[in-house]
């Protein structure tokens, strides 16, 4: 099931889902709005290998905005700050978005219970489009979970997205053992 508007306000309250900053304008019937941060980053090369660390060079996005190109994959980063402590978070691309061609996750729409940080977007464009901080990007979705959970995400010794942060995060696919 999905949460609508007033569980989500409820879950709020209770303190199971935490949004910083929160904005009821921005709570729809079953979903929230997430907004682009004024951060985004690229990788230096434009072969990456899952085996390394793949460096990124972050940048502002300037008050004028910046014009995304097609075959380039940008990192960005939600303005809002999560923590969802008894729900599967599913971030979404706005039908607003999408319109406009840019695909906000190449797959990583879901979150797990527990997550506790910013949002990395993996942005792509079909055609160049301007865009700017502060601009509606996404919407989170709250699932409920069946039965009780063993391990939150925030306290796995092995996550390794769980350092708080308002710069978009690069993969940290090399850390995996395989």
């Amino acid at each position: 099931m999905i949460l609508s508007d007033k569980r989500i306000l409820e879950e709020i309250e209770q303190g199971h889902i935490i949004i910083e900053p929160f904005n009821r304008e921005y709570l729809g019937t079953n979903s929230y709005d997430v907004h682009l941060g004024k951060y985004l980053a690229t990788y230096r090369s434009r072969v990456l290998d899952a085996k390394v660390h793949n460096e990124i060079d972050g940048f502002e996005i300037p008050k004028d905005g910046f014009v995304l190109q097609p075959n380039t994959l940008y990192l960005g980063v939600t303005m809002e700050y999560t923590e969802t402590h008894r729900h599967v978070p599913f971030l979404e691309g706005k039908s607003s978005t999408g319109r406009l061609g840019i695909d906000i996750h190449a797959t990583a729409g879901k979150g797990d219970v527990g997550f506790c940080n910013t949002w990395t977007l993996e942005i792509s464009c079909a055609q160049p489009v301007r865009i700017y901080a502060g601009m509606p990007i996404g919407q989170l979705i709250y699932f409920v979970v069946e039965g009780e959970i063993e391990t939150l995400y925030n306290s796995k010794a092995n996550a390794k997205y769980n350092n708080p942060t308002t710069r978009p995060v690069e993969s940290m696919m090399w850390k995996n053992k395989w």
